[in-house]
């Protein structure tokens, strides 16, 4: 383990598996304590477990993130226990079923959207006044290229993308005078179990791993990282 986060508050979403596990591992390994995001609690112990055995910390948080006021008591409880949050990374998201637009559930539409767009934005409102009061805070949101990019029976998934690009971008500008910096980033293809549902037959072994992609993704969460209010590609942390 490195020191540089040391003292740090970190909350990931989607940090049961994929990139949001590795990346989880990724900030716990340089020192931030990890608030670990996710429904799937069999995922969260197993982080739990690999985190601890490496002499690191975690607060589990077993939730469904489609439920609004379950997020604004995650803000209260970090305010109440630790008065500010350091890193916060919006990475839980669902691809739903892909297809024509004029056959979409709307059932599906509106989980896509509870996930990738609303829940992000409960989770800036309730985290806001928690990341102002952290001397450098850092908060980033998983994107993808068919937010920027439409493609053919991708709509739900696509639109919901753009929406979130938007808020965030948003977000950004609203607090650029601030000491912190929050940004989009497009990781791109990564050997995850929603890429191979996204592309079935594709071979996973030409994809970088979710730890890869993690060691690249720290770098916008150090206090060193100076950039804010940009949608970046995972090539451009090269």
């Amino acid at each position: 383990m490195t020191t540089e986060l040391d003292g740090q508050i970190a909350l990931v979403t989607g940090a049961s598996r994929g990139i949001g596990y590795a990346l989880a591992r990724e900030l716990a390994s340089r020192g931030a304590h990890i608030i670990a995001v996710a429904r799937t609690i069999g995922g969260l112990e197993e982080l739990d477990d690999e985190i601890q055995s490496s002499g690191g910390s975690t607060t589990l948080v077993p939730t469904d993130l489609r439920e609004g006021d379950a997020i604004d008591q995650i803000g209260g409880a970090i305010a109440e226990r630790w008065g500010h949050l350091d890193i916060l990374v919006g990475n839980a998201a669902m691809l739903g079923i892909l297809g024509p637009v004029a056959h979409l559930d709307p059932d599906v539409w509106n989980d896509i959207y509870a996930l990738n767009v609303t829940a992000n934005y409960r989770l800036i409102r309730t985290c806001d006044a928690l990341l102002q009061a952290a001397p450098s805070a850092r908060a980033l949101f998983m994107t993808s290229t068919v937010g920027a990019e439409p493609r053919a029976y991708w709509g739900a998934y696509a639109s919901s993308k753009a929406a979130l690009e938007s808020l965030v971008l948003s977000y950004a500008l609203e607090v650029d005078q601030s000491n912190m910096k929050v940004n989009l980033l497009n990781p791109g293809g990564t050997r995850t179990s929603m890429r191979a549902a996204a592309m079935p037959g594709e071979d996973p072994t030409t994809l970088p791993s979710t730890k890869d992609i993690a060691q690249q993704v720290v770098k916008m969460l150090l206090p060193n990282w100076e950039t804010n209010g940009q949608r970046l590609h995972i090539t451009d942390l090269a």
